[in-house]
């Protein structure tokens, strides 16, 4: 998936955070509800302007980032 078009992250907006489409709901408040158990229906509820995409381009997002992660040894 392309989250490239989804994921926006703007200095001013939530402290630079990664956002959906330049709105103030973050990458990681999505993966925070999803860790929480709410499901993805239940999220698209509560937040009417997210669509499916937004959720899987949040999963791709942290996806991504954890992958470009590296253990440096001292």
């Amino acid at each position: 998936m392309n989250y490239h078009d989804i994921i926006t992250i703007e200095p001013g907006k939530r402290s630079g955070k990664p956002c959906i489409r330049g709105m103030r709901i973050t990458v990681y408040d999505i993966l925070e509800y999803l860790a929480g158990e709410m499901t993805e229906a239940e999220i698209l509820e509560d937040f009417s302007e997210l669509t499916s995409e937004d959720i899987k381009a949040c999963l791709a997002f942290a996806a991504d980032r954890e992958k470009k992660l590296f253990v440096v040894s001292l």
